[in-house]
């Protein structure tokens, strides 16, 4: 069961996740999923053909159609959902994890998340408890289905109609983002230098995790050779993107979240535009500049996602390169790609380079994300409770973890998901500030590491 996260199914293959299990599971979220028609994508690591034959197979032992849709990124799988109006989704990867890693992120109809509090727990227990199947009269059919030019027409919808010949350098990480990429490009008048398109689930250059600054390297170098107006770099299964701009300067995402909500404000005025927890304050207060709606959300994308649908926000982006977009009334997604073109858009509107537009909300001063081990979390979290309450702390709140906030400064601690860690986001008004809030709570928690 500890394959079984709060958003996803991962594990080592083959030692935590092997092609019997992969079956079970497909068995299992048939019957969770209660779908007649599921569809089914992949990444390119060396273990996904195995695990996704396995998982086809087992949906259709128990009596579901499965349309198969090849090597795709996760937001096409989405895409696939909707379009095909099928009942649910699995898309075999690991998004960013080492290629010694693989999995499996589930959706129901409309590309609503499984996670671990809608039905991911349920069908985890289903697949380590199912019997042998016995033989059914009513086996699930497997159909090919081709989606790429028909997903490129859907994100091209967020690109400019007149997009100025632009140069970007682009990285893709061997990863998924440039199956639907590729052909995107190809309508775009753009200047592209290419970086790692080509799918290898070995990930022989880098990582294709792009919140590690170590793999934006190769990015940040091609867009000063190359002097482009910016770079931007896709995860493993391409649903995040990270942006540098053109000084090759990487780009915090929820400066990128402040930037686009701004521009869908313009067409769509007084919308409701969600932020996660560890953004900046600079965030919020250029939504609401804007005219919009600003309402601070939990973090992952099943919750992310579960929340727009429940305010019918108009967009939403997480600190973690993830973006979120109302493609359509029923389909909620987020979508690296989606993010670029709306980017590009950004940019051939203002005609200004993109440290300019981010330049005002660079205001506040920032930790980023600090982790350490801890060995009692519930007990070092209610004594840091304690004495932010008895110093007058303006806000206190249990969205996600702990969120703390006074008129100059805040922070959050998040427990990790999987282990005994405490995750710290802070920021403050000036450096001074932030540098001693974040070594003292530092020091709490580093005086109750294991």
């Amino acid at each position: 069961m500890s394959i079984f996260k709060a958003y996803d199914v991962r594990g080592v293959v083959p030692d935590e996740l092997a092609p019997d299990l992969a079956r079970r599971i497909g068995r299992a979220a048939a019957r969770v999923l209660g779908a007649r028609c599921v569809a089914v994508g992949r990444d390119a690591r060396a273990s996904s053909p195995a695990l996704s034959a396995a998982l086809v197979r087992g949906l259709c032992e128990e009596g579901v159609d499965v349309v198969d849709l090849g090597l795709v990124s996760t937001p096409m799988l989405y895409f696939g959902v909707e379009t095909l109006g099928a009942g649910g989704g699995i898309m075999v990867t690991a998004s960013h994890n080492p290629a010694q890693y693989n999995g499996f992120k589930i959706c129901r109809e409309h590309a609503i998340p499984v996670g671990g509090e809608s039905g991911l727990a349920e069908i985890g227990a289903l697949a380590v408890s199912l019997e042998s199947p016995t033989a059914s009269p009513s086996r699930g059919q497997v159909t090919q289905r081709d989606l790429r030019q028909a997903y490129v027409e859907h994100v091209r919808a967020l690109a400019p109609l007149e997009c100025p010949p632009l140069r970007v350098a682009i990285d893709c990480g061997n990863g998924m983002g440039a199956v639907g990429l590729t052909p995107l490009l190809e309508r775009l008048p753009l200047v592209v230098e290419r970086l790692y398109f080509e799918p290898d689930g070995t990930f022989p250059n880098h990582e294709a995790d792009p919140l590690k600054t170590e793999n934006l390297k190769d990015v940040i170098e091609a867009v000063q050779r190359r002097r482009a107006d910016f770079g931007v770099a896709f995860d493993g299964d391409g649903d995040r993107a990270v942006f540098v701009d053109e000084r090759g300067a990487p780009v915090p995402s929820d400066r990128i979240t402040a930037l686009l909500a701004e521009a869908f404000l313009r067409k769509q005025p007084g919308g409701l535009v969600l932020y996660d927890l560890r953004s900046s304050r600079s965030t919020a207060e250029a939504i609401e500049a804007a005219g919009g709606v600003a309402q601070v959300c939990r973090v992952g994308h099943s919750f992310v996602k579960a929340r727009m649908r429940e305010t019918g926000a108009i967009f939403a982006g997480e600190l973690s390169g993830h973006f979120y977009f109302r493609f359509t009334p029923s389909l909620v997604a987020d979508d690296g790609l989606a993010a670029f073109a709306a980017v590009l858009d950004l940019l051939a509107a203002a005609r200004k380079p993109l440290s300019t537009l981010v330049a005002p909300l660079d205001r506040y001063f920032a930790t980023g994300e600090l982790n350490r081990r801890v060995r009692d979390v519930p007990t070092l979290l209610a004594r840091i409770e304690a004495r932010h309450r008895a110093a007058g702390a303006r806000e206190i709140s249990h969205l996600d973890g702990l969120l703390v906030r006074y008129p100059d400064w805040w922070f959050n601690l998040r427990p990790s998901n999987t282990e005994p860690m405490l995750r710290l986001n802070l920021e403050a008004s000036t450096q001074a500030k932030m540098v001693a809030e974040r070594d003292r709570l530092l020091a709490e928690m580093e005086a109750a590491a294991d």
